[in-house]
């Protein structure tokens, strides 16, 4: 039998060799009718650590590898385009510290 291979996006790598990847899917409502927006969670062994918080990634089943992780990293299929606004305020003080130091 195959294994599942889904698409999710890397919501936390904090953990050494981890991921937690959330699946977005829409679910109808039995008696309303009503879409609503849901997701699954599923812990990600990812071997070379090559996600990071904001990627979409391909994962796919595995043997259990830990007490919650039973699904391994196959690719990064999109990196993360958002910006680290604190670290880049952090770049340009800095940026401004030198300057006014090579003009006094």
């Amino acid at each position: 039998m195959p294994k599942r291979v889904v698409t999710g996006v890397v919501k936390t790598d904090r953990m050494q060799k981890s991921r937690r990847v959330e699946i977005a899917r829409l679910v109808k409502h039995p008696k309303y009718g009503k879409i609503l927006h849901r997701k699954t969670v599923c812990h990600v062994h990812d071997e070379n650590e090559e996600s990071h918080i904001g990627d979409t990634v391909e994962i796919r089943e595995c043997p259990p590898k830990s007490r919650l992780k039973r699904w391994e990293l196959v690719r990064v299929v999109a990196k993360s385009t958002a910006v680290d606004i604190a670290a880049m305020r952090a770049a340009d003080k800095l940026a401004q510290a030198r300057k006014q130091e090579g003009e006094v």
